[in-house]
């Protein structure tokens, strides 16, 4: 049995993310291994859940993977765990599907029979905090609220009239009450968030989050929440099977506070695909590992770091001869801006990049893409054949200034409530680049195609 507990918020900025790393904090400072999850796409409170239980942090998706990969990445991830503390996105039920679960918190906590315990805001709020913990309580039965943390508390006896509010009306009981301003801030943002930097985000803001929370949350109920669970041991089968031919490609990964944006269970999927995955720094290395079949430029913020990109001209020039050689190069999001000509932000300045695509990114002041995207395949590429479909998801800042030229369009992106689907995935020669972050578990079958693109592209 795997003791679990899913965080989730009544929505977006109740203060979630600070109060799941102050609880994880607080119990790895008690002696547990704590294995932590982030429902949904998101690529950056994982980085922050990471470095506060010392453990890599995975994404659980449920529009993006299924059920059963869901529950063997659990269940394989979390075995030698203690306890698995899973942080919601946005409110419990908001996903893909304004009328249903998909993609909500609250689909993982049906999936993984899991309680779940209800961050609110109670601030301004009185006996209608009842109320709207009531609403969240009952408004799925399949799923079970077991306990409520009501944050920005304004002081000892606004808590007992919430708790009692609670009781009086036969709700989940409250578990803790965080008074305003009582978690230290966490380190100033990027496009609204920013990946964890262990030099910002210190043991020393791990030990206030900490202490916050063990002031105004019992952890002992917290515990006894998470183990008062129904059995859970589904049979742990992969289903990305391993590749034992002995034949690795050797795929450089690029990975540094440029390029760091990738699920841990896509890393370790390629692996067992057949890839030996081999980091190396656009950023800071002067040139590529040796013998390389391929490289995967991951998403990040190139723009942040542009002008140091530029200036590292013996990695552009390592890169540029690699695709001279009819090497596989695969780019996404921040990717695809690194390979193509350069990036021009906001302030006007015209960084230049690869120039492998003949086109300029732009940076824009409001945000151009975020949701999740359906990719079929309009023509063959690394990933498969014309007619496959892979799931994914976008978030960007950036955008083409042009579509580049002398380039194939392989991918025909479908975003949710739109009906024309769009061209995209720039292919030249074994060059594929996207916007889009495609998880391989939605179509495992991608996997081996893009692995058998490796070792036969090799000179």
């Amino acid at each position: 049995m795997i003791p679990r507990l899913v965080i989730a918020g009544t929505q977006s900025g109740v203060g979630k993310t600070s109060i799941t790393l102050g609880l994880v904090a607080a119990l790895k400072r008690r002696g547990l291994s704590v294995q932590t999850f982030k429902v949904g796409p998101d690529y950056l409170d994982p980085t922050y859940l990471a470095l506060a239980s010392g453990r890599p942090c995975y994404n659980l998706d449920g529009w993006m993977t299924s059920q059963r990969y869901i529950n063997e990445l659990f269940a394989r991830t979390s075995a030698d765990a203690d306890i698995a503390i899973i942080e919601g996105v946005m409110g419990l039920f908001d996903g893909a599907d304004p009328a249903g679960l998909s993609g909500s918190t609250a689909e993982i906590a049906q999936w993984l029979d899991a309680p779940v315990l209800l961050v609110a805001n109670a601030h301004g709020a009185g006996r209608s905090f009842a109320a709207t913990v009531h609403g969240f309580a009952t408004f799925a039965p399949e799923i079970h609220v077991a306990g409520v943390i009501a944050n920005r508390c304004g002081s000892e006896r606004h808590a007992e009239g919430l708790n009692l509010s609670l009781s009086g009306a036969s709700l989940p009981p409250l578990v803790g009450a965080v008074k305003r301003g009582a978690l230290p801030e966490l380190p100033s943002r990027h496009l609204g968030l920013v990946s964890a930097d262990a030099r910002e985000f210190s043991s020393a803001v791990l030990g206030q989050l900490a202490d916050a929370t063990e002031a105004a949350i019992s952890l002992d109920r917290v515990l006894q929440l998470a183990r008062d669970v129904t059995p859970f041991s589904p049979e742990i089968r992969p289903s990305i099977p391993l590749d034992n031919d002995g034949n690795r490609a050797r795929l450089g990964i690029a990975r540094d506070e440029a390029f760091h944006f990738y699920y841990p269970d896509n890393l370790e999927a390629l692996e067992r695909a057949g890839c030996e995955l081999v980091p190396f720094s656009p950023l800071h290395d002067k040139a590529l590992p040796e013998n390389l079949d391929g490289i995967y430029l991951g998403g990040g913020y190139p723009e942040e770091h542009a002008a140091a990109l530029s200036a590292n001209h013996p990695m552009l020039d390592s890169i540029r001869r690699f695709a001279q050689s009819n090497r596989v190069i695969y780019a996404e999001c921040g990717g695809l801006m690194f390979v193509t000509e350069g990036i021009e932000t906001l302030d006007g300045v015209r960084h230049p990049m690869l120039g492998l695509l003949p086109a300029w990114t732009r940076m824009c002041p409001s945000r151009k893409s975020l949701g999740y995207v359906e990719v079929t395949f309009s023509a063959d590429n690394l990933w498969g054949k014309a007619g496959d479909v892979l799931r994914g998801h976008e978030f960007h800042y950036s955008e083409l200034k042009s579509i580049p030229s002398g380039c194939e369009t392989t991918y025909e992106l479908r975003y949710r409530r739109c009906d024309r689907p769009a061209a995209e995935g720039f292919q030249r020669g074994l060059i594929l680049a996207s916007y889009a972050h495609l998880h391989f578990a939605s179509h495992p079958e991608a996997l081996h195609h893009f692995v058998q693109f490796l070792k036969s592209s090799t000179p």
